[in-house]
């Protein structure tokens, strides 16, 4: 990331707090690790154990220190138990968001904050490890399906969930103006959406990055006048995906005047009535960037081994079940079960909108720097 401070990438909005909190206990309900209570399913006592046995034959112990990003959760009760089965404490901090998370590794990567470190994203990825922040590490967790997220099929970097950044509809607004719905970008550009939009400055916010993003990936060449025609056509800018969701959007607990605004595919399952009526929102899937979150044992980390054993438990089944009522993000396997709500109203996009990593690197703050000149001046 650049050396701009980005903001928050989800927090809980509080007038959601009931849907929340029934998602998460639907998560709960549907793990298949250590202490799951469904008949229905069998633990998988030798994947789930693997890593504490082998902390135990090689004297597991000592602290763990865990950087993340400032939007990393895991339930309580899953820390505490990785902590009595493997004999290890994890430390934890949170110098920023992905993107100031990735700066902090990379300038202290020879005295490094911890051993290892969460929530870097594919936005900057290539970055870290360019700069030779993370250790080689295969898990074996990690699922069959995850390796297509391997940054150049490297195992620096080991993803850990995966979500889509997009544009939500307010689809009662239209419904209610009587104009059809935006299906696709270009249709944002046209007359009937003038002043329709707000998004994120790419500069301060992470969705803000992943969007710009998926406008260089649609429109190749052509993406800087289709931020000039966006920008003509009314574009409203904020610096964070709160402000832009929560306050402006139309569609949700700010109830703003616009009804299409930049947030993620995940949130319409956020929208569900508190007696179950169906979201008056939507995702764009067309819009979508997909964004992988990865983990990795940082070069030089005084406990190695108690690094790994974290990323395996990122992996096991009980946190990847946690993953979407805790951080708003679809788990890496994506064999497990997943609540009625998230499935029905929180789908990832068929087809994402994404950009080499490699090239993400390579051009990330020229194009920041062209979009501000297009629509900041």
């Amino acid at each position: 990331m650049n050396h701009h401070t980005m903001s928050h990438r989800r927090p809980v909005r509080i007038g959601h707090l009931a849907a929340f909190t029934a998602l998460a206990l639907a998560v709960a309900a549907c793990t298949v690790g250590t202490g799951n209570d469904n008949p229905d399913t069998t633990p998988d006592d030798d994947a789930d154990t693997t890593a504490v046995e082998e902390g135990e034959a090689t004297g597991a112990g000592g602290t763990v220190q865990v950087v993340t990003h400032d939007s990393f959760h895991v339930s309580e009760d899953l820390i505490s138990q990785f902590e009595s089965d493997s004999g290890y404490t994890l430390s934890f901090s949170a110098p920023g968001d992905g993107g100031a998370l990735v700066n902090q590794l990379i300038l202290t990567k020879d005295a490094p904050l911890g051993d290892v470190a969460y929530g870097i994203d594919n936005s900057f990825a290539s970055r870290g490890i360019a700069e030779n922040v993370f250790s080689p590490y295969t898990s074996a967790a990690l699922p069959p399906a995850a390796e297509d997220y391997l940054i150049d099929g490297g195992n620096e970097l080991t993803p850990i969930d995966v979500g889509d950044v997009c544009l939500n509809i307010d689809t009662a607004w239209y419904a209610e103006a009587g104009i059809a719905e935006p299906s696709d970008l270009a249709d944002l550009t046209g007359p009937d959406y003038a002043d329709h939009v707000v998004v994120t400055n790419p500069a301060t916010s992470s969705p803000g990055l992943a969007f710009l993003l998926a406008t260089v990936a649609e429109f190749g060449d052509g993406w800087t006048q289709y931020w000039q025609d966006l920008a003509d056509n009314g574009l409203l800018v904020v610096d964070s995906w709160s402000t832009a969701y929560s306050e402006e959007f139309s569609g949700s607990v700010g109830q703003g005047p616009r009804p299409v605004a930049l947030s993620y595919s995940t949130s319409p399952a956020f929208e569900v009535g508190p007696d179950g009526e169906d979201p008056t929102t939507t995702a764009m899937l067309a819009s979508c960037f997909r964004q992988v979150e990865y983990a990795g044992v940082l070069a030089g980390a005084d406990n190695p081994e108690g690094a790994e054993a974290f990323i395996d438990f990122l992996l096991s089944d009980a946190v990847q079940a946690d993953i979407p009522g805790q951080m708003y993000m679809y788990p890496v396997n994506h064999d497990l079960e997943l609540p009625q709500e998230w499935t029905q109203w929180a789908p990832l996009a068929e087809e994402p909108l994404t950009v080499d990593p490699a090239e993400i690197d390579e051009n990330r703050q020229d194009w920041i720097q062209a979009w501000t000149d297009i629509v900041i001046g």
